[in-house]
């Protein structure tokens, strides 16, 4: 699978829509997997496909909780597709309110708003985690070269942080005359 071309994530002043860009490429690898790929070993060390799953819905909920955002019920793991779908959609609809996406707080790197963050940090998340479950239930995901300048820019301003407890492991070397995409996965501590 390759992912398209549209930028629109990058390009787009609206929080909402570029949410939206991030939301239904992150869908468009879950609604390919077949329901046996839910339980294969993600990259994410000891994590199911599910597990990845489970892991951006309830880092996302729990995101906008600590910023009194109710996003409802958590949607059932049992179909991750259709879980994300329920989940992408709630978040999608508080976004669209305009003071949502606004709201101002003091973020690890400084004072910062909700949208900034759901687009840089869990923006980033969704990306690489896309990758995760491609990988894990056998589809050959591409990144777009804004996709690979939005995820090195993100890493560089993440600077030691990346390598948090529950961001990324430690970065692996990629192999010689490995590609673009292949080095950026090594700096996650991934092999493609």
């Amino acid at each position: 699978m390759t992912t398209s071309t549209d930028t629109s994530y990058i390009n787009n002043s609206d929080v909402a829509g570029r949410f939206r860009v991030l939301a239904d490429r992150f869908a468009s690898v879950l609604d390919t997997a077949p329901p046996s790929a839910w339980g294969a070993p993600s990259p994410c060390d000891g994590w199911t496909a599910r597990d990845v799953v489970g892991h951006v819905i309830e880092s996302q909920r729990d995101f906008f909780a600590r910023h009194d955002i109710d996003l409802g019920g958590m949607p059932d793991l049992d179909d991750p597709a259709a879980a994300w779908h329920a989940h992408a959609s709630v978040v999608e609809e508080r976004l669209d309110d305009p003071a949502v996406g606004s709201k101002a707080f003091d973020g690890h790197f400084g004072p910062t708003t909700v949208g900034d963050t759901i687009l840089s940090f869990y923006g980033f998340d969704l990306v690489a985690h896309r990758w995760d479950v491609a990988t894990a239930v056998g589809v050959d995901l591409r990144f777009t070269d804004d996709e690979l300048e939005f995820m090195e820019t993100a890493a560089d301003g993440f600077g030691a942080a990346l390598y948090s407890d529950g961001v990324c492991k430690s970065g692996v070397e990629a192999p010689a005359g490995s590609d673009r995409q292949t080095r950026l996965l090594a700096r996650l501590g991934r092999t493609s």
